[in-house]
């Protein structure tokens, strides 16, 4: 797995609660990126095995809104997640790699 800053941000967000299920609007907002950077980052972690993907059950028309897609990160994937961050605040310098969003998620 590639790690790029949209894929550390997305991890990052993903391992603040490494058991909660998240859906792609809340992932937007815990990192910052467009839809159009998220979805293809959790396409790739899917494909990577790092993250598995459910829909939601839940009738569109009773919630008002469209079924949910949530993500959560597997046991692989929280191990590798893990590994992967640290190996990259290891190459951060300091003042960057202690910083944290109010989320909880690194600063990257």
């Amino acid at each position: 797995m590639r790690l790029t800053i949209p894929v550390a941000k997305v991890l990052a967000a993903l391992l603040v609660e490494p058991e909660a299920p998240r859906y792609g609007l809340d992932l937007m907002r815990l990192t910052g990126l467009p839809s159009g950077t998220l979805y293809p980052v959790l396409h790739r972690l899917q494909d990577a095995g790092w993250l598995a993907a459910d829909w939601e059950d839940v009738d569109p028309v009773a919630a008002g809104r469209p079924a949910r897609r949530y993500y959560r990160l597997t046991g692989e994937g929280i191990r590798s997640a893990r590994l992967a961050l640290a190996e990259l605040r290891a190459l951060v310098p300091s003042e960057r790699a202690g910083g944290a969003d109010p989320a909880g998620a690194p600063a990257w």
